[in-house]
């Protein structure tokens, strides 16, 4: 290898890339934990030594000269052969101590994960836990947890999977909310029933098609992305929604309605990267959380509303 023809700092080159790859010197900045004016200064320096112009100025946006656009498929492979060094950096430590980030979506974040972390601290009280509550799959690729708890199986071949559990739901509603509106007995009873949506409406009613639910716009006056939110507009009495078995059955006043429905049923992977399995602090908490899980009846009688 000529080393002599490498006359670049990779932090000049990282900075770069995060600018590109964030939209702007701020957002670069504060995506690296940098403040801007350190940032353009890392960028100045790699044109400078490179002897090239990336950015040029439009209005108050920065665009790609075509060297830029040149040297950014290499720069790109270069960020991730550094995520690929520190995935093996990091899976090679076999100490039971420092951080694991765990990435959960909001509903398994609030009443599974507390009482399986609670138990982890106590045999493993040198491991920091740090918890993603987020719907949105998260990297582990790029490190944005080191586990991730999702409903899809991942497709990535760096990627290696579990599934710890096949969970249950059902449609709920408070006892007073039926007591006013009544018991829907059929699919023809629901035209007057008010719902309340996970996410965009459309798409809960695309996913309650299969179910025979004809369901129409209007059924739903209530809407959130974030799980809790939505369960405790369900407590307040403002309509009917899914939620997993044990979650509802730990819920005062709630009752299972549409009982004419099968189960909803969906599965709970647990996720990590091939590299990062290899630490004992990953692969203690991997392990805890999978038995957990799997042993369902005990992470059900757990849950705490």
């Amino acid at each position: 290898m000529n080393w002599a023809a490498v006359n670049f700092d990779w932090n000049q080159v990282r900075g770069f890339l995060a600018t590109v790859e964030e939209g702007s010197l701020s957002a670069g900045a504060r995506a690296l934990g940098l403040t801007q004016p350190t940032l353009g200064r890392q960028v100045a320096a790699l044109e400078e030594s490179l002897g090239v112009v990336l950015f040029e100025r439009v209005g108050r946006n920065l665009s790609l000269t075509p060297s830029g656009r040149e040297l950014l498929d290499h720069v790109r492979a270069m960020g991730e052969a550094a995520g690929r060094i520190s995935l093996a950096a990091s899976g090679q430590s076999q100490a039971v101590e420092g951080k694991v980030t765990i990435s959960a979506s909001d509903v398994l974040s609030a009443y599974f994960l507390p009482p399986i972390i609670a138990k982890l601290r106590r045999a493993t009280p040198l491991i920091e836990i740090e918890v993603l509550a987020t719907n949105q799959i998260s990297d582990l690729q790029h490190r944005e947890a080191d586990i991730a708890m999702r409903h899809v199986r991942p497709e990535e071949p760096e990627l290696i999977a579990k599934l710890v559990q096949e969970a249950t739901a059902h449609f709920y509603a408070t006892t007073e909310y039926l007591d006013r509106r009544g018991r829907p007995q059929s699919p023809e009873e629901l035209d007057g029933h008010d719902f309340i949506s996970f996410g965009e409406p459309e798409r809960m009613i695309e996913y309650m098609q299969p179910f025979g639910l004809n369901l129409k716009r209007e059924n739903f006056k209530l809407h959130c992305e974030n799980g809790i939110v939505s369960w405790q507009m369900v407590r307040r009495g403002l309509g009917i929604a899914t939620m997993e078995e044990s979650v509802a059955m730990a819920t005062p006043g709630i009752e299972r309605v549409m009982t004419f429905l099968a189960p909803i049923k969906f599965p709970v992977w647990l996720t990590t990267h091939r590299e990062l399995h290899t630490s004992r602090r990953i692969r203690v908490v991997f392990d805890a959380l999978a038995e957990a899980f799997q042993g369902h009846s005990t992470a059900s009688s757990n849950v705490r509303i």
